[in-house]
């Protein structure tokens, strides 16, 4: 039996990354995809154009729109703009098209992906992983991807990222035309969504809609906050889909690694938990996952100790203060919403972290003491 270099487990965003990552630099890739080729993935598209760095191809085909400014409101009342400065500083992609893109690559460097496949069982074996299928194939690889998504079924079970992941509760709609949203505009609604908020990217000639609680285990599944929502962005009357999803958030420092294994993307407990960006942080992960598998088997080390570490110093040190910004801001939304946007300087920092320019580690300090100091204030009167 062959043994692969190195066995992905997932082929969404950050699994496919991570593979093509490698590829590029001669390695044999096994990637194992548990659902079709043509499933559809709900994703609103947004990302910092900063990312682009760490994306293993040219974005330019999967692009949609390119962000100009950001609307917010509070119950879609009292609206506050920011315009974008720089070059494209926020884009929305088409996450069909940018998936169709990578499994081309992937096929065009020669890795091996295999679709609607369930794993039974995974097994460290004289340092190669043993991957045991429900159609009795069996595989074996030298390092191990772990990139199955929020549902993952394996992080946990391998000792990567928290052993109980935390979730925020999403609802994703895609309609076609953009209601009065403008070409270029994204629009953040709070307010309406308990421990949360909605969102709306303009695509090409659709608009995707997202509905997303951060705090608790409270589930949006009231079909009249939908249609509130909906019908407050322009459209009436008119038949949508509503796909429900749980997306790990970031919720703590954790150990994303073990003996020849590294878990990326949403398996990986990296989405944003105040804004709930999930793209960057797959990327982000990709990208390092794959340069510290690299240097493991240049150097026949297994150690991945620094991969953890990179995601630390890059992503989640930043992580630890959007998730104490999200505590405060959802739990007190109307203070968040007049310090927190209404401010003067509010809209080009908000803008600022959208385009990756900023971190939430850069205005965390000042903004959770206003937080406080307000909400105090308010307890006392």
């Amino acid at each position: 039996m062959s043994v692969f270099d190195v066995a992905v487990i997932g082929g969404g965003l950050a699994g496919k990354s991570t593979a093509i990552h490698l590829l590029k630099k001669g390695y044999s890739i096994l990637i194992l995809e548990k659902s079709n080729p043509n499933k559809s993935i709900p994703c609103a598209g947004g990302m910092a154009a900063s990312v682009e760095n760490y994306f293993p191809l040219d974005l330019e085909n999967a692009i949609e729109t390119e962000i100009k400014r950001v609307y917010f409101s509070w119950k879609n009342e009292d609206p506050v703009i920011a315009e974008l400065s720089g070059k494209s500083p926020f884009l929305i992609v088409n996450r069909k098209n940018l998936d169709e893109i990578l499994t081309k690559e992937v096929y065009r460097f020669g890795a091996t992906i295999l679709f609607s496949i369930k794993i039974e069982s995974l097994k460290l074996v004289n340092n190669n992983w043993l991957i045991q299928c429900k159609n009795k194939k069996t595989f074996r690889a030298k390092y191990l991807v772990i990139a199955d998504g929020s549902e993952s079924l394996w992080a946990s079970y391998l000792s990567l990222g928290p052993k109980k992941p935390k979730y925020a509760s999403t609802i994703a709609i895609n309609i076609k035309g953009l209601g009065n949203i403008e070409k270029n505009t994204v629009r953040f609604e709070f307010g309406s969504i308990k421990y949360g908020f909605a969102w709306a990217f303009p695509m090409q000639d659709s608009i995707n809609i997202g509905l997303g609680s951060f705090i608790g285990d409270s589930k949006i599944k009231d079909k009249e906050l939908c249609e509130y929502i909906v019908q407050s962005l322009g459209f009436k009357d008119i038949k949508y889909e509503r796909i429900f999803k749980r997306l790990r958030i970031w919720n703590g420092f954790h150990k994303l690694h073990n003996e020849r294994v590294l878990v990326v993307g949403d398996a990986a407990s990296l989405c944003d938990p105040f804004l709930a960006e999930g793209i960057r942080p797959s990327l982000i992960s990709s990208y390092y996952a794959s340069e510290t598998i690299d240097k493991c088997l240049t150097s026949n080390k297994n150690h991945l100790h620094e991969y953890s570490l990179l995601m630390k110093e890059n992503w989640s040190k930043s992580m630890i203060w959007g998730k104490r910004i999200a505590e405060v801001f959802y739990r007190f939304p109307k203070i968040g919403y007049r310090l927190g946007v209404k401010r003067k300087t509010a809209p080009e920092r908000i803008a600022q972290i959208l385009s990756g320019e900023m971190n939430y580690s850069d205005i965390a300090g000042r903004v959770i003491r206003r937080f406080i100091f307000q909400s105090e204030s308010k307890n006392v009167e």
